[in-house]
């Protein structure tokens, strides 16, 4: 499956570009009996809205379309949507925007009794990275190793 998400991936990345969008993320899923192809796009600036995204699901759709041979070994649902608000981290370009935002991190094993945290991201490099966390009226910093991450999100503060 990663085969066709990489294919889909370079197909879709350009024609995303050319209209000032970003491809996010790209999945290929079988969820009961039916496989859906997600495809994840935003703005940089601002968000996209629900008509941009239809635009570009036309433009996607025939591209897919033309493809010969058909890399799907099954019909598919095509869907494209923002990954929203609480989009999660998934490169360098996500890790640099979310540098001073309030994200939300999963780890693999207990940190301080806790396996999740949310906070503000104050610092990141290589080995780590430093949040600040409330507990309760006071802050907190806490070192989390990037090993130690299984995944992290954006997240909204209240």
């Amino acid at each position: 499956m990663s085969k066709i998400i990489d294919q889909v991936s370079e197909l879709i990345k350009p024609l995303a570009e050319a209209r000032g969008d970003e491809l996010v993320d790209v999945e290929y899923v079988k969820e009961k009996t039916q496989y859906y192809l997600r495809v994840y796009v935003d703005k940089p600036e601002g968000g996209i809205d629900i008509e941009e995204i239809a635009q570009l699901s036309e433009l996607v759709s025939e591209k897919l379309d033309s493809l010969n041979p058909d890399p799907f070994p099954d019909p598919y649902v095509l869907e494209l949507s923002s990954p929203g608000l609480e989009r999660p981290l998934k490169n360098e370009r996500d890790w640099e925007r979310a540098d001073g935002k309030y994200i939300h991190v999963n780890c693999y094993q207990k940190i301080d009794g806790e396996k999740s945290f949310e906070g503000t991201l104050i610092h990141r490099d290589e080995e780590k990275i430093d949040l600040k966390i409330k507990i309760k009226t006071r802050t907190k910093e806490i070192s989390i190793p990037v090993k130690a991450i299984a995944n992290a999100r954006f997240a909204i503060e209240f």
